[in-house]
């Protein structure tokens, strides 16, 4: 279980948040969702330690995060920040093995973890290469293995999504789906719909709205926030979205 109650953070003499509650609970998937500077990755960082709150509290598994130490938070939450710079001459099973450092367990079980974690993001058959020679989205999946060879409790994840294509967006939040607990940030509404539990939605640096993606992903909620027009469909049990500017004139038909 992860909790912020009443984060606030101040940059700069900026308000980046302010009074943001949020919580996922055990088997439960929660999305971030705002647009850019609405404050996702700062949120984030404050649930991970990363950033400091200048108000409220962080609970890990119901445990203050500042009670606990470097290493039992690596144990308890992984985390798969924005950049995931890999420049370093290492083999792709390698990265995926520093997930591991947390855990003092022999080389065979971090062996099998790593193979798992591989598995999960169809990369098994890259253990061997170079990171260097891979593609940004072989590299973004890379870092998500890490961060499952973790094996913590709970996982948050900074726009996993981002250089993949259509299928493999959709076979990592698969594999996000079937995580313990996780927060996630993400930018397409559209998976946040399909994949997540609940969706918060932030802008300026505060919560819109908090609750399903029916009751989160509607126009009264998404145009203000992104100065979109919206229409929202069914499609799989799940809320389909389409974007047009307010402005855009319609199509012509065509003969």
């Amino acid at each position: 279980m992860i909790r912020g109650r009443d984060l606030g953070l101040e940059r700069g003499g900026h308000t980046v948040l302010e009074g943001v509650d949020i919580h996922a609970a055990d088997g439960e998937i929660v999305g971030v969702v705002g647009p850019n500077g609405s404050g996702k990755s700062s949120l984030l960082a404050l649930l991970y330690g990363a950033l400091k709150p200048s108000r409220g509290s962080v609970e890990i598994g119901g445990e203050p995060l500042t009670d606990l130490s470097a290493a039992e938070r690596a144990r308890r939450v992984a985390v798969v920040a924005q950049n995931t710079d890999m420049h370093l001459p290492l083999s792709v099973a390698e990265v995926v093995n520093l997930g591991r450092l947390a855990h003092r367990t022999s080389a065979r079980v971090n062996e099998q973890a790593v193979t798992q974690a591989l598995e999960a993001v169809n990369l098994l058959d890259r253990a061997r290469d170079s990171v260097l020679d891979l593609s940004g989205g072989e590299r973004q999946r890379v870092a998500i293995a890490r961060g499952l060879a973790q094996q913590a409790r709970s996982m948050l994840l900074d726009e996993p999504t981002n250089h993949l294509d259509v299928r493999h967006q959709h076979e990592v939040m698969s594999t996000i789906r079937r995580l313990p607990c996780a927060v996630v940030v993400l930018h397409d509404l559209n998976l946040a719909a399909r994949y997540c539990d609940r969706i918060v939605a932030l802008d300026g640096g505060r919560v819109v709205a908090q609750g399903t993606p029916h009751e989160v992903l509607v126009p009264q909620v998404i145009e203000p926030v992104y100065r979109v027009r919206v229409d929202v469909r069914e499609f799989a049990d799940a809320p389909d979205l389409a974007f047009s500017l307010p402005d855009t004139p319609a199509r012509r038909a065509t003969d």
